[in-house]
């Protein structure tokens, strides 16, 4: 709990650092046209006086943010070649030393004021926006939502990669906001993405999504983004979710089913009660398929109503109890969706039985 309370004041206070300085600057600043160089190779023309973040966006080039620019989750990162000045203080809660010395920014901090020159891998120009249609809205929980997206466009991506969902303002929000969320669908289903968005108190999007969004409505929705899939080895796989974080393992293990990956595999899904759990059904049915697939859901806090017969406790100490049982001889790799605080307690339970911390994926969001 306190990881998660210090991450969301370190986010909080970094927007908010963030906006002040995004205001002052618009008011005192006009750098006219700035030419921006990526990887040595291309070269663009651009306004000068908004983020690197945005300004690449104005030229098709999206670069990851789970937050949405706003400064609150570090992802945007690039390599900048050119001196533009010291690292900002919403900056460095992020950054480890390694990138520091190596002069890795956040490309939503960082202003476009005079030419500049940077480095991102090269998968970023496959990156694309889609105009999607709301196809279906469905409540697989009390608060989360599962919803498909058509597009006019075929979607290529990996199981377990994310795209970004862009809202238009409503009420008080003024302008559009982006957020990650990771795909629930197979890759082999292209003509659209499926998501599943848990409802954040205050959250802007998913209140936009639990309480506006309307079947056929149009979204616009930037991916696929990502390096969260499945490593092809011979290794066991530990997965280990909670939640929405539902989403991109199942992505994974349908695609795996569909392939015929004969890998064993142990998915840990944790909930509070009986009515956080879904696609229980579905699950069962990829068991039967699937032979060497397990599927193992705990309950934290299963209530006298609900006649749970299954594991109980922190999904950690499920998972510790059934490694323990197995042994720690089985090469294993872990994959991992959930809050930070439940990602850094899962990382080291797996390293506790000996699965290799760069044997470990995840994508930590939130």
């Amino acid at each position: 709990m306190e990881i998660i309370i210090s991450a969301l004041v370190v986010g909080g206070i970094s927007a908010v650092l963030a906006a002040v300085l995004t205001v002052a600057d618009a008011l005192v600043n006009n750098y006219g046209e700035v030419n921006i160089t990526v990887n040595e190779s291309k070269s663009y023309k651009v306004k000068g006086g908004s983020t690197l973040l945005s300004t690449l966006a104005g030229e098709k080039i999206f670069i990851p943010s789970a937050c949405g620019g706003k400064g609150s989750c570090g992802l945007c990162k690039v390599k900048v070649l050119s001196d533009i000045g010291p690292i900002l203080p919403t900056e460095l809660p992020y950054l480890s030393p390694k990138e520091k010395k190596d002069n890795i920014r956040l490309s939503c901090q960082v202003k476009v004021k005079s030419d500049v020159s940077i480095e991102i891998p090269e998968e970023l120009f496959n990156i694309r926006e889609y105009l999607s249609t709301v196809s279906s809205i469905e409540d697989v929980t009390h608060d989360i939502k599962e919803l498909f997206f058509d597009f006019e466009e075929e979607i290529r991506f990996k199981a377990g990669q994310y795209v970004q969902l862009i809202v238009p303002g409503y009420g008080d929000i003024k302008g559009e906001t982006m957020r990650a969320y990771s795909m629930s669908s197979q890759p082999s289903v292209k003509d659209g993405v499926e998501l599943l968005v848990r409802l954040v108190p205050n959250g802007i999007v998913t209140t936009y999504v639990h309480k506006m969004l309307r079947v056929g409505d149009k979204i616009r929705i930037l991916g696929p983004f990502g390096d969260f899939f499945l490593r092809e080895t011979d290794s066991d796989i530990i997965f280990i979710a909670g939640g929405s974080g539902m989403a991109p393992i199942r992505s994974i293990v349908l695609d795996m089913m569909e392939k015929g990956v004969e890998r064993n595999a142990y998915y840990f899904f944790g909930a509070r009660s009986k009515r956080d759990l879904f696609y229980l059904e579905e699950m069962k049915e990829i068991e039967s398929k699937m032979p060497n697939f397990h599927f193992i859901p705990a309950l934290s806090d299963p209530l006298p109503e609900d006649g749970w017969e299954g594991e109980v406790g922190l999904i950690t100490d499920v998972v510790d109890r059934y490694l323990a049982e197995q042994g720690d001889e089985a090469s294993r790799e872990g994959y991992l969706c959930g809050s930070p605080g439940m990602i850094n307690a899962c990382i080291s339970v797996l390293k506790k039985h000996n699965v290799p911390e760069e044997k470990i994926y995840y994508d930590k969001f939130g």
